[in-house]
């Protein structure tokens, strides 16, 4: 048996891999639910996300997943509208004549910001096309730095520098200009007349999440399972040790593919990995009636959260019982800041409150109930050199034969974190075992192996 330590996305899709490859196999998770950050709260009609999901026309494996699985019909598309808040005002920023109007930014800086967007580099006078292309050569370039260099003074301060601060806050000079390129790359295709097209499941990404469980088999998954103990030698992995509310079982394996954070990997076998993780507090804020008209909204104010994201104005509050669906999002840079120490009340009243200062129409007792979920490592702090950091999949040179990991610090999530990384790490962990088990001289001819590699460089 392989067992898969984590029951997130990316463990997944490791099991359901490892079945295709014709493994037994078997996930072990530690909450008493599988699913990780892709968890779900009950509304009055779909299930919402307790960390907002949206995929982006360039996560194509998980779409690949949703097509395997047959619940590919419920994947829509969707425009998400995007807006700025600066000094009171909701500025939309989707279409030309919407970014043309912006009052923040020169004609200059919006013309140095979009050809940025489009990957273009006009220093020295001749637009060059692939200077953008090795994400590597920026990897020890300051964010700050490369900002300035490749677009104006003006596009930093007035709309890069706010947004990085929400995000990064005073690690933001730590971050590396190839974690901008590479979030370029990866947010999706645009509609030039209506926006963004981001992508969300009719029934929330639960369809997607019962459909894999389904095929992995509830009967190959446990939960409320610890692994405390990954037993290994120099020829490979011989079992691990689970503790359940009913008891503490030994179980024989042959490989094992932790799909959890670096913590988990490290008090496990000892491995250490150097990555920082930010912390995330997000509530989801039911309503009688909209906030704003748009869906994805950034703060530039010195407010108490980045950002507000108003799921409805997304997806049809018609589809929560004609409830509407606002998430309030922060991260943390370190567990001593206010926010991480303050009780759920005590978050929701100062969360709140600040709305009522950005919006003075908003009304305190149109909200029905605030929903408030924490994660302590939500997302890798993408710092110059990460790319050094990264935890290969194989790890049978560094540890033993036959382990693998998959969490988030694997290469799938480099030079953004998402569900499709957290599949495509899973697929490769499991692509790497079905190739380490091949019979000596036996056919390469199996579609799921090598053609789905990535390299971990």
């Amino acid at each position: 048996m392989i067992s898969v330590i984590g029951g997130g996305i990316a463990g997944l899709a490791a099991a359901y891999r490892l079945q295709q490859h014709g493994h037994d196999v078997h996930v072990f998770e530690v909450a008493d639910e599988v699913g990780g950050l892709a968890g779900l709260y009950e509304t009055a009609g779909d299930p919402i996300e307790m960390y907002y999901h949206h995929l982006s026309k360039s996560e194509e494996t998980i779409v690949e997943l949703a097509d395997e699985l047959g619940v590919a019909d419920h994947l829509e598309w969707k425009i998400g509208k995007n807006a700025y808040y600066v000094d009171g005002t909701v500025h939309p920023l989707d279409k030309p004549w919407e970014i043309l109007a912006y009052p923040h930014m020169s004609f200059y800086d919006k013309f140095r910001l979009t050809l940025l967007t489009q990957e273009i580099d006009i220093r020295g006078g001749r637009p060059r096309f692939d200077t953008y292309d090795d994400l590597a050569a920026f990897e020890d370039v300051p964010i700050g730095e490369f900002l300035l260099e490749h677009t104006t003074r003006g596009v930093y301060e007035n709309f890069f520098e706010p947004l990085l601060d929400a995000k990064f806050g005073d690690r933001k000079d730590d971050v590396s200009a190839a974690w901008l390129l590479g979030r370029i790359k990866f947010r999706g295709e645009r509609d030039l007349l209506r926006g963004e097209i981001l992508g969300y499941f009719d029934g929330s990404f639960k369809v997607l999440l019962a459909a894999l469980i389904d095929a992995v088999g509830e009967q190959n998954i446990t939960t409320n399972a610890r692994v405390t103990d990954l037993a290994y030698n120099e020829t490979g992995v011989t079992s691990v040790t689970v503790e359940t509310p009913t008891e503490t079982a030994v179980h024989d394996s042959t490989a094992a593919i932790i799909a959890a954070m670096p913590n988990v990997l490290e008090s496990l076998t000892g491995y250490t990995c150097a990555i920082d993780f930010q912390g995330a507090v997000c509530a989801v804020v039911t309503m009688d009636g909209p906030l704003t008209d748009t869906y994805w909204l950034n703060i530039a104010d010195d407010a108490p959260f980045g950002a507000l994201i108003e799921h409805t104005n997304f997806v049809s509050p018609d589809r929560y019982g004609g409830d509407h669906l606002l998430y309030i999002a922060s991260y943390i840079q370190s567990y001593d800041e206010p926010l991480w120490q303050m009780t759920d009340s005590e978050v929701e009243s100062v969360w709140l409150s600040h709305i009522e200062t950005l919006f003075p129409q908003f009304d305190q007792t149109s909200v029905q109930s605030v929903q408030i979920a924490r994660n302590p490592r939500a997302a890798p702090v993408y710092e110059r050199g990460y790319r050094e950091l990264i935890v290969p999949y194989d790890l049978g040179e560094d540890i033993a034969p036959g382990v693998y990991y998959a969490g988030m610090a694997s290469h799938a999530q480099y030079p953004e974190r998402s569900l499709n990384g957290g599949i495509v790490a899973g697929f490769e962990c499991a692509d790497r075992i079905a190739e380490r088990n091949r019979e000596p001289g036996q056919s390469g001819t199996d579609p799921f192996v090598t053609p789905t590699l990535v390299s971990e460089e």
